[in-house]
């Protein structure tokens, strides 16, 4: 395969993997990131994560803050083809038209389902039984461009957000080693979308992980795996927010919605619309993580059987 001089564009920990892989299959030139932030309570200014693995391997690092009005550093570097992943930012058609092969994105959803920010959150919470990865060339649009290859995965029962992002980050960068070939040779087969079966997956916001308890088991537990092990799903006991990161349900009849139910010494339930959540660990408001045992070990047990769930 020719040694192609690339672009890549990416900024989370799912992007690594892909431009590890990039980096072994060509010659990545530069990388362009989105500007270090400030993290934690402590406002920690820290890098994007591919911005580190760039830097551990001397690659010129670029961080616009608006892409749409500073990207004259990436059409002044001479490449073959712009890769993108999880990059951030609205690419402009200045540099979507740059490359002589082109731009192509590496996305983690079987298009046209899931476009936009937090496909694998919302494949989770939506029970879907499979997602994949999607490798498409690039337009204005939100991944609304030609789909050049793709791969399935299996959601499995005890699949999280970060197990699944794991999972199809690994699959997305098998998918370009098997995918470039085909593109640096300009063979690609491309295949347009089908805009009639397009769905979206916005960014999850405060809203979206609160947990409704008047809703069915099956969905307050798949709502709960696709927010573990980011933003987590919440409630509130008793008027304090509470993180709930692992839960089971267990089918039952004849119970009002939204209460306590079952507290015990390693128990802790809640009624849904057809049963009871268990929860199995949590996060109290100020507090680390913990199983149900160490919560229930520092709480008033009559106390939390009484406390209201909004």
């Amino acid at each position: 395969m020719e040694k192609i001089k690339v672009i890549y564009m990416g900024t989370p920990d799912f992007a690594v993997p892909i431009f590890q892989k990039l980096t072994s299959l060509t010659e990545v030139v530069l990388v362009v990131t989105q500007p270090d932030k400030y993290v934690g309570r402590k406002h920690v200014l820290t890098p994007p994560p591919v911005k580190v693995a760039a830097e551990k391997l001397n690659i010129p690092v670029f961080q616009p803050s608006n892409i749409k009005k500073d990207y004259q550093l990436i059409t002044d570097t001479p490449c073959d083809l712009i890769v993108t992943c999880a990059y951030g930012q609205i690419i402009p058609p200045e540099v979507l038209n740059y490359p002589r092969l082109g731009c192509i994105n590496v996305h983690a959803s079987l298009l046209p389902k899931y476009r936009g920010g937090a496909p694998i959150h919302w494949a989770l919470i939506n029970g879907e039984e499979k997602t994949g990865v999607t490798i498409m060339t690039m337009d204005e649009g939100m991944d609304s461009g030609d789909i050049i290859s793709q791969k399935k995965y299996l959601i499995k029962p005890t699949d999280n957000v970060s197990t699944l992002h794991n999972e199809l980050s690994l699959l997305g960068s098998s998918l370009l080693e098997e995918t470039l070939p085909s593109i640096i040779s300009q063979t690609a087969q491309h295949l347009r979308q089908d805009d009639s079966l397009v769905t979206y997956a916005y960014n999850i916001t405060r809203a979206d992980e609160h947990l409704d308890f008047t809703k069915d088991g099956k969905s307050i537990i798949n709502k709960i795996r696709g927010l573990n092990s980011w933003p987590l799903a919440n409630t509130l006991i008793n008027g304090e927010e509470v993180k709930i990161i692992e839960a089971t349900f267990v089918k039952k009849e004849g119970l009002i919605p939204n209460q306590i139910v079952d507290v015990s010494k390693n128990k802790f339930g809640i009624s849904c619309l057809d049963g009871i959540i268990y929860i199995q660990k949590l996060k109290p408001f100020g507090k680390k993580a913990m199983d149900i045992n160490s919560f229930l070990n520092g709480v008033d047990k009559e106390k939390l059987k009484k406390s209201p769930i909004s």
